[in-house]
């Protein structure tokens, strides 16, 4: 086997499953050709065995999203988790990295000079709406003009442009709504199904009300599972998720190396975790 690490294309999707499968992860096909669209996936590979992967998702110059960090279970502990690291943050440059990581593999960013910024509680459950929103807000479906205004504001959240991930949002997902106030966009939230169950995310709003009635108006009629991850910052918002059928499932961490971009406040959940 090599430790060189090399760029995949959309044929090494099998291998990618394979891989997750190997390490109990889901077998995620459509988050994982939405990564290759928008990201670069690089990987080892022991003869024509895949045996470890990577994503880099760049967003301009000054932010770069590193995720699926997978390596198969019968070579763990044998240094492949941070030979991917180390590619993926070279790769990088000076852009600030960011990334969600599980228990097992913080200890390994820590070592590559991560830090915690914040935890992220993820739930997941059968969506119960509320009886009645309390919000001044109109949500409504987003359209093609909407996109500079919803550009705009994920901005302000990561610090960079995400061009490559916002203008695939309405293709990949099955709801798009932006909140209004006085005719100026000031949130919008997204869903889009994963396995057998629906992502709500990103999701961006000016204040904990509109935030909930986008979640709300965003999943209400949804068939099977929902869900929604929120950070430690709202613990009230994560009460209102359970109350509504969501329970925390689990949790990981918010981490960063480099200067700390954007703005946390209007940020209430990401698109994807592999995205930030």
């Amino acid at each position: 086997m090599t430790n060189d690490v090399v760029r995949l294309t959309l044929d090494d999707l099998p291998g990618c499953l394979a891989l997750a499968d190997d390490r109990g992860w889901l077998s995620e096909e459509g988050k994982w050709r939405f990564l290759f669209a928008v990201g670069e996936v690089y990987g080892i590979r022991d003869g024509d065995e895949l045996v470890g992967t990577t994503i880099l998702t760049r967003y301009g110059a000054d932010v770069a999203a590193i995720s699926m960090v997978l390596v198969a279970a019968r070579l763990g502990g044998h240094g492949l988790g941070r030979r991917l690291m180390e590619h993926a943050l070279a790769q990088a440059g000076s852009a600030t990295a960011i990334l969600d990581a599980t228990e097992q593999g913080r200890p390994l960013y820590e070592k590559l000079g991560f830090t915690a910024l914040g935890t992220r509680h993820v739930h997941v459950g059968t969506f119960t709406p509320p009886v009645a929103q309390s919000t001044t807000a109109a949500t409504r479906p987003a359209t093609e003009a909407d996109l500079p205004a919803i550009a705009r504001l994920d901005t302000v959240t990561m610090g960079a442009e995400r061009t490559s991930v916002l203008r695939l949002l309405p293709e990949f997902c099955s709801s798009l709504r932006v909140a209004e106030r006085d005719g100026e966009i000031t949130g919008f939230a997204a869903a889009w199904p994963n396995t057998d169950r629906l992502m709500v995310g990103p999701v961006v709003a000016g204040s904990d009300d509109d935030a909930l009635a986008l979640i709300t108006e965003t999943v209400t009629g949804t068939d099977g599972e929902v869900r929604v991850d929120f950070d430690e910052r709202r613990p009230h918002l994560r009460e209102w998720a359970t109350a509504h059928g969501l329970s925390e499932r689990f949790t990981c961490t918010i981490m960063a190396l480099g200067p700390v971009r954007g703005d946390r406040g209007p940020h209430y959940s990401p698109l994807m975790q592999a995205l930030g």
